[in-house]
Order: C-alpha cells, then structure tokens, then sequence
C-alpha cells in the first residue's frame, strides 16, 4: 500500500513537470539603466547598471554620427546585485571603450538579445527589450608619438625642446577644417588640419622653447572652442644640442642647451664627464649657448652633457661626440725650399703614422697615449699648384694641401749685345758671340733660361736659329753686378748678318717668366762687302805702289 502511493505520487510529479518542460524561456525585462560616466572623451571606459525582472544574456550598442550601431559588449552575462523581485544588475566588471565618434550626444543602448541593425528599429524591438540613454563625447588631443616613437603612458610623454611631437585629436566635429595645435596657448603647429567623419585627426609639431617642467598641449578649430577640450601634457626636459657632433682637436663645437631652468646659473659642459666649460648662464627660457675647442684625446666616441645649479646630468641625454684624426701643416703655402711642419692629433694612440708628400715618405712617428704626433719637418718639392702632406696610421688618413707659389719670375734684362752692336772679328764667315744677362731673383730658385736666336725679330719657328734651355750650372758669372753669360758653341755658330736674341726665366716651381726685350745685333765687325771694298782697295793701292816703284827704278838707269 505504501509503494502503491509513492507510485502514484510521482506520477503526479511527472505529469505537472511536463507542461513545465514545454513552456519557453522569456526575455528578461530592462526596467532602468544608468552610464558611469554619462559623459567623457573618446576611450573613455564606461559601464552600466540598472535593473530588470529577470536573468538573462545582453548586448550593448553605441550610434555613430553616421547612424551606424557599433557593438561594444555582445553576449554577456549579467552581473547582479540583488535578489529582489527587479533584479539589479551592473557591467562594472565588463566595460568598454567609447569609440572614435564626433562631440556631442551618442545613445547607448543595453538590450537582452542580439539587435544587430535593428536596434532603432521600434517595430521590431519592444520597448521592455532595450533601454537606451545618451552620452556625451567631448574633444581631446593626446600624445601618440616622441620623436617618432610611439608611447605607451600618454601621461608620460616628455622630451627636449625642439623634438618632434604627434598628437591625436578625438571628439572633435566631423570633418572639421583649420584645427591648430597649442602649446600654452600658442598655435605651434605650421599647418592647419583637418578632421575626418568621425572626429578625428592627427598632427606634428616641434616643441617650442621653452623652460622645463609640464606644458600643456591643446587645440581649436573651426567648430571647437580651445577650453573645451581636454589637454594633453608634455614635460619638457632639459637637452643639449651639439654641431657638429664630429671632429678633430682645435676645431670649433657649439653646445646649445634648452629646457633649462629660468636664469639658471652655474650651468656646466661635460666632455667625458670633465668640465670644458663653467659659468654658463640661461636666459629668461632656459636657453643658453657655448662654444668650445675639441681637447686632444685620441680616437673615439666621448658624451658630451651638461649640468647646472637646478639642472641634473642624468636628466640630460647625453650627445655621443667622435674625435676623429686631424692633421696640422704649417705653413700651407710656399715656395720650393719651404721648410713644412707637420703635426697631428685624435689618432689612435701609440700606434705609427707615416708621413707622405706626393706619395714620398717623408718620414714617420709613433703617436702618444693622447693619440698625437709632431716633429715631422721637411723641405717643400715640385711644381706649382697643390700637393698632398698625408698621414696614415692604419686605415685612417688624413691629408692637407700644400700649395706651392705660382708667380712668375721677372723677366731678364739684356745687357749684351746691346740693340743694334756688332760682335765678331774681322776676319771669318761664321761667329760664336757672348751673350749677357742679368740673374733673376725669385724665391723657388731659377732652374734654367731659355735663350733663342732667330733672324726675324717675330721669332717665327722657321726664323728662329737657335732654342736652347740653359740650366744655372751652364752659365758663367759676367762681368756686370749679378749678370751671366753664354757662349755661343761652334755647332752653332752664326754667319755674318743681322740677328735678333731674348731670353725667359723658369723657376724650380716650373712658373715661367716673360720673354726679355728683344735685342738685335750684327755679326762681324764689318759687312762682307765692306771687307771685299777694302781688299779691293788694298789691291789697288798695292798695284799702284808697285808700278810707281818700277817706275822711279826705270828712270835711275
């Protein structure tokens, strides 16, 4: 009897179960719904509470100014905080992020069920499945790039004047024109920008000069007010500049600082943590400006920074310096003979150097722990125009230019023959006359004179007779003040006739004088026609004195 009813009993239970089973779940029903916060920029994370009847799946969609839903949360489960019989429930624990979108008022919209398009669609959602309020998107600009690197905290963007800033502007009208960047209130940026259909905008600038500390980066447009929008902030930190940031000792290095204090005093240069410069003071915007000579050390890479009565070292980033190899020659330009001096510096130390001109080794020194030599002296060679003092120590070289003069010599003056003198004896067809001239001083040294003969005074190829170079060694000492003579040979010697003779100076840089005043000058001491005229006469007069003698000797017998 008793198993009889409990049989019976879950019979029962079964058939009350059944219907049960077969009736569908039903939607739950949002009765409230409240945004944390109901206002905020672009990125802002926002969640929701509320309260419905029962527990459910929900999603929440975000409008566009394009009237386009964007699903921010899909698919959740709530969260709820009470038991009662409207159950509250919050997404505190599941936010999510306002989307790009222009200022102004935006529906959130929270519902039970998948809505997809249709979420303003009122015929086909019923009021007690969604509940919608408005936020509102305010503008801001924030920092995205220093330098060209992206940054992680926009909070801890920070950098030295004069560095190359990004900065994103969101929450701005759509497709907003003439958008200038502000830095403290001052447009900074050299163009104007534009904002695309949803707000946004991107644009660089470099930081002005100014003090250090935090500076506040803003912008305005054409729609937008600068004191609606929410700032960025930028910590300008001190810096250093270096130009060039390479080079040898003895050359000039200008250090510019900015981001220091205001007036800061006792402001310091640091070239491999020694001090080349003290007493630098700032200006009104933390500037300041020194120049200094590279110090003899040998090769390599140094830091240079810098430090002041409120300015600290480490928070300066330090300028990487090369001292590369320099050479020194003294002097640069010459004449042949010229004693030069070569010296130099920033080579790696206690290594050879060897010391060429033209490629002739002049000679060779090993440099000291400072990466310096010195002590190579030679005499000046060559041509006029440029050589080449080269020091090689390994793979480095370093090289100067010696310029060797390339003025001319003066012309010499003809002493003799004389214009229009006869030289020559007497008796005899062919000559080999003196010719005299007085020596030219010049600082490289005369190598040789040119001496020519012709018998036209236009020195014509064909007319001319004579070409010869004559090297100082050639020449004997005449007997006028600094005056040279050359003999004619007897190869070359000269019938009697009229001849005209010039002579040019070439020094030992090849620099070429002048041809001389031409002389001209007859060979014999008389004309041929004039030695036949005498002879003739001599004949004349000998056969005469002959006939007066056979004569006078005829009458006596």
């Amino acid at each position: 009897m008793k198993l009889l009813s409990r049989l019976l009993i879950a019979l029962l239970a079964c058939i009350i179960a059944i219907p049960a089973m077969a009736t569908p779940v039903q939607a739950a029903d949002i009765t409230s719904m409240s945004l944390h916060p109901s206002s905020g920029t672009v990125g802002e994370e926002v969640y929701i509470t509320g309260s419905c009847e029962r527990h459910d799946d929900y999603w929440v969609y975000y409008q566009l100014d394009t009237n386009e839903w964007v699903e921010v949360l899909e698919d959740r489960d709530f969260e709820f905080e009470s038991n009662t019989e409207d159950y509250d429930y919050s997404t505190k624990d599941d936010k999510f992020l306002i989307p790009e979108s222009c200022s102004g008022k935006h529906t959130i919209t929270i519902c039970d069920k998948d809505l997809g398009s249709s979420v303003d669609d009122d015929d086909d959602v019923e009021d007690d499945e969604k509940y919608s309020k408005d936020f509102t998107v305010k503008p801001k600009v924030e920092i995205i790039e220093v330098a060209g690197d992206e940054i992680d905290d926009p909070d801890d963007a920070k950098g030295a004047t004069g560095i190359e800033v990004t900065v994103k502007g969101t929450g701005f009208a759509e497709d907003e024109e003439d958008i200038d960047i502000l830095f403290e209130g001052d447009v900074v940026s050299d163009e104007q920008f534009e904002a695309n259909e949803y707000g946004t905008w991107e644009g660089t600038f470099e930081v002005p000069t100014v003090t250090k500390g935090k500076h506040d980066i803003s912008a305005e447009g054409h729609d937008t007010d600068e004191k609606d929008v929410e700032e960025a902030t930028f910590q300008v930190m001190p810096g250093i500049s270096v130009d060039p940031e390479s080079g040898s000792h003895g050359e000039a290095v200008t250090v510019t600082g900015n981001g220091f204090a205001e007036d800061e005093i006792n402001i310091k240069i640091l070239f491999d943590n020694d001090t080349i410069v003290s007493g630098i003071e700032a200006d009104d915007d933390g500037c300041w400006e020194e120049t200094f000579d590279v110090p003899q050390l040998a090769k390599g890479k140094y830091d240079i920074t810098a430090e002041g009565s409120h300015t600290d070292k480490d928070d300066i980033e330090e300028v990487e310096f090369e001292i590369v190899p320099g050479l020194t020659l003294s002097p640069t330009q010459g004449h042949v003979g010229t004693t030069l001096s070569v010296s130099g510096s920033g080579f790696p130390k206690n290594t050879s150097v060897i010391i060429t001109y033209d490629g002739v080794t002049m000679g060779s020194r090993t440099t000291q722990s400072n990466g310096s030599f010195s002590g190579v002296s030679f005499e000046a060679t060559g041509t006029h125009g440029n050589h080449i003092v080269k020091a090689t120590c390994g793979s480095d070289e370093r090289s100067e230019n010696f310029t060797m003069e390339s003025v001319a010599p003066a012309a010499p003056v003809l002493t003799s023959p004389t214009a229009e003198e006869r030289v020559g004896s007497v008796i005899g067809r062919k000559f080999t006359p003196a010719f005299e001239w007085q020596s030219v001083v010049d600082d490289s040294g005369i190598n040789y004179y040119c001496l020519q003969i012709a018998s036209s005074e236009n020195f014509t190829t064909e007319a001319t007779l004579f070409s010869r170079n004559l090297a100082v060694a050639e020449l004997t000492s005449a007997s006028g003040v600094n005056t040279v003579s050359y003999t004619l040979p007897e190869n070359s010697a000269l019938f009697y006739g009229t001849y005209y003779w010039r002579v040019k100076a070439v020094d030992n840089a090849q620099n070429e004088s002048v041809w001389s005043v031409v002389h001209s000058f007859k060979t014999g001491l008389l004309p041929f026609w004039a030695l036949i005229s005498i002879a003739s006469l001599i004949a004349v007069l000998i056969g005469a004195l002959v006939y007066l003698l056979i004569r006078r000797r005829g009458s006596y017998d």
